[in-house]
């Protein structure tokens, strides 16, 4: 049997949408992907680039993802470390941890943290 992860979904509070696409599409540069027709009066929003999928979803009672995160490989570490940055994004380096690997992380405007490899 093979498997790939299909997405990642991540949480954001009702409303909370602008706030997302400010992160993901505007910062990150991911598509935002239409949500299916079904899913539509749910709020949240979809977005990709390249094999990766994030699910922003409304959840009741929000609070932040502040251990648990996904991790998404980029092509230009350094240079979206300095956009984020720019951006007002935290951007936290941590070499160290796992030998020969890059990293950063930083949090989507709602803090849920996400790893930069």
């Amino acid at each position: 049997m093979s498997m790939r992860l299909d997405h990642v979904q991540v949480s954001c509070p009702a409303g909370g949408e602008d706030v997302a696409r400010a992160f993901y599409a505007e910062a990150l540069g991911m598509t935002e992907v239409e949500k299916p027709e079904l899913l539509k009066s749910r709020g949240g929003c979809w977005f990709k680039a390249g094999d990766a999928e994030i699910h922003v979803g409304v959840e009741a009672g929000f609070t932040p993802a502040k251990k648990a995160h996904p991790a998404l490989a980029v092509d230009d570490l350094d240079g979206l470390a300095l956009r984020l940055a720019g951006l007002g994004y935290p951007v936290t380096w941590d070499n160290e941890t796992i030998p020969g690997r890059r990293r950063f992380h930083t949090a989507d405007g709602h803090g849920n943290r996400i790893e930069i490899v």
